[in-house]
């Protein structure tokens, strides 16, 4: 029994490790005009705090994945588990609108380093054709979940509301 709380606890900390990769693709934007202001950025530049993680995560997904391959799943998995939370403290510390791109940039790195070593755990930790299904579920329904605070922030903001006739 206790193999089986192992494995489950596994799913939940790879599952929770790809919902926070997403969310951090999407929960900025809600942050834009704040960043903006304090960073000084221009509106062209200021849509580089989204695209430089999206694209040096999309640009290094391979690699992440190949990486995983020829040292180790769970060496590469801690590997991007620590560049993407080292880059995460360097975002909330940037001063200077350059920095911050640069380390959402690295932070995208970081979780392209993530997310394909951790399908392949979730793989290779359930065995059981129908533990592996509802496993496999459970990690992929994660960046769903993450997307969505994102829009219902946007749409449920108490400007929004009282527009719609709410009072907050």
């Amino acid at each position: 029994m206790k193999i089986l709380d192992r494995r489950w606890a596994v799913l939940a900390l790879l599952a929770a490790t790809q919902f926070i990769v997403v969310l951090d693709m999407t929960i900025v934007n809600v942050a834009l005009p704040a960043i903006g202001t304090s960073l000084h950025f221009t509106d062209q530049g200021l849509s580089w705090v989204v695209n430089a993680y999206v694209l040096a995560f999309g640009g290094f997904l391979l690699l992440g994945g190949r990486a995983a391959d020829l040292f180790g799943r769970r060496r590469v998995f801690m590997a991007g588990l620590l560049v993407f939370a080292l880059a995460s403290l360097a975002n909330g510390a940037a001063p200077t609108a350059g920095l911050l791109i640069a380390s959402r940039a690295l932070q995208g790195v970081g979780g392209a380093l993530l997310a394909p070593p951790a399908l392949s755990l979730v793989a290779t930790v359930f065995t059981e054709p129908a533990e592996r299904n509802t496993a496999m579920g459970v990690w992929g329904a994660s960046p769903a979940v993450a997307a969505r605070p994102v829009s219902c922030s946007a749409e449920c903001s108490p400007t929004r509301l009282a527009g719609r006739g709410f009072s907050g």
